[in-house]
């Protein structure tokens, strides 16, 4: 009798059931012919050079199906590839993050690089020794294909018709773009939240091609509270008449209202409850008032406001639907029979980094990912941020972000 077939994932990859020795080489699974890699496209190089960089990906079919005539990714890098091609470090923003992690404030940038205390010259992503990359994720609207560009089949925006994107899919996007920056192996591969889930990804996805991976405040697989939490900014958005199904570019206005609360509903889960006490205890509102008061107003609900409002003007609501769900969906175990599989596969050595007050992603259960990892035979370790920010400690406590990567990054 014949072998049975392995299951199809809806892309058309085979779920890979057969656990690897380790050292053992490992290509990426194929992938239909026409979204397959290919490591010498020269003829479609993509330029290093200082500003924010487009770059054209070629046609790519997302791994839950639908297909993307032509992609693009928009991109930074800093620092030089040298000869060996091999100093090249990843960086992977979070949720609602872009290309910009590094350089001081701007016209274009009033607060400078998100991450511009960790990455250039001399800092712990030294841009003098690095080469650093750091691209604007596939599903995104800071440039890189999403549901606000242009459809080129139809010539209208996509919208909610563009393709449901999985973290893997995300990582796949930004292979091709180090393929044709020339990069032959990443030194590391590193970020927080959703690009901490990217780090674990290309961990997975493409275990011979970093010597280290750093993912900080994520796991394996979003726990249902984080879940929960998104699904309440998602019907946020969704629930605006001015949404319109996802059609409203164009319109003189789209869903502010219904991005904005999405915004506060993620913003209290980035935040511990001691932070909140001690940056806002109960005081009354000092700022003016951007809605109607309705029995006055607590300082933590006009932050609140506020950062709602900021987010609507920079970022996409359909763009926020997207990513949201993506962050969600990832479980680092689809594609092969358990978790512990695909932690197997892991090469290089892993750092995860847990914060104390994280409660979108709790330190004990990212904890246990590490643990789980290294009892699946992947050289792992684990650090944690004594913090009260609570998630967001990655984008602000600089000392002890420092302190915990630094001696794995440049050991």
């Amino acid at each position: 009798m014949g072998r049975a077939k392995r299951p199809l994932l809806r892309s058309g990859l085979r779920v890979r059931r057969k656990p690897r020795r380790r050292n053992a080489t490992v290509k990426e699974a194929a992938l239909p012919l026409r979204t397959t890699p290919d490591p010498g496209a020269g003829a479609n190089r993509a330029l290093a050079r200082p500003g924010k960089n487009f770059h054209q990906i070629g046609p790519f079919e997302p791994e839950l199906g639908g297909f993307l005539e032509e992609a693009t990714l928009a991109y930074e890098t800093w620092g030089e590839l040298d000869a060996s091609r091999e100093n090249a470090v990843l960086v992977t923003h979070a949720l609602t993050g872009d290309s910009h992690c590094a350089g001081g404030p701007s016209d274009a940038y009033k607060r400078g690089g998100w991450w511009h205390e960790m990455v250039g010259p001399g800092r712990i992503i030294d841009t003098d020794e690095y080469f650093v990359v750091c691209s604007n994720v596939l599903g995104g609207c800071s440039g890189s294909t999403g549901p606000a560009s242009v459809n080129p089949a139809t010539g209208g925006r996509y919208g909610m018709r563009f393709p449901v994107v999985t973290i893997r899919d995300i990582v796949r996007a930004q292979k091709r773009l180090l393929n044709d920056l020339g990069v032959r192996k990443l030194k590391a591969v590193i970020g927080g939240s959703i690009g901490g889930q990217q780090a674990l990804e290309w961990a997975v996805e493409y275990p011979d091609f970093m010597e280290k991976a750093v993912a900080i405040a994520a796991t394996g697989a979003l726990g249902p509270q984080g879940i929960g939490m998104s699904e309440i900014g998602r019907r946020a958005i969704m629930a605006d008449p001015l949404w319109r199904g996802g059609d409203y570019y164009g319109e003189e206005k789209g869903p502010e209202t219904g991005l904005a609360i999405a915004r506060m509903a993620g913003m209290m889960t980035y935040q511990s409850s001691t932070c909140q006490w001690e940056r806002f205890d109960r005081r009354p509102a000092s700022r003016p008032a951007l809605y109607d008061e309705f029995g006055g107003r607590f300082e933590v609900e006009s932050y609140l406001h506020y950062q709602g409002k900021e987010l609507t003007g920079r970022f996409d609501a359909n763009s926020y639907l997207y990513l949201t769900r993506t962050m969600d969906l990832y479980d680092i175990g689809n594609g092969y029979g358990s978790r512990e599989e695909a932690y197997g596969r892991m090469e290089a050595e892993v750092l995860f980094v847990g914060i104390s007050s994280d409660w979108l992603f709790p330190a004990a259960e990212v904890r246990a990912a590490a643990k789980k990892a290294k009892d699946a035979g992947a050289d792992t370790y684990y650090e944690e941020i004594e913090s009260p920010n609570g998630h967001d400690a990655f984008l602000k406590d600089w000392d002890e972000l420092r302190a915990a990567i630094e001696p794995f990054l440049n050991g």
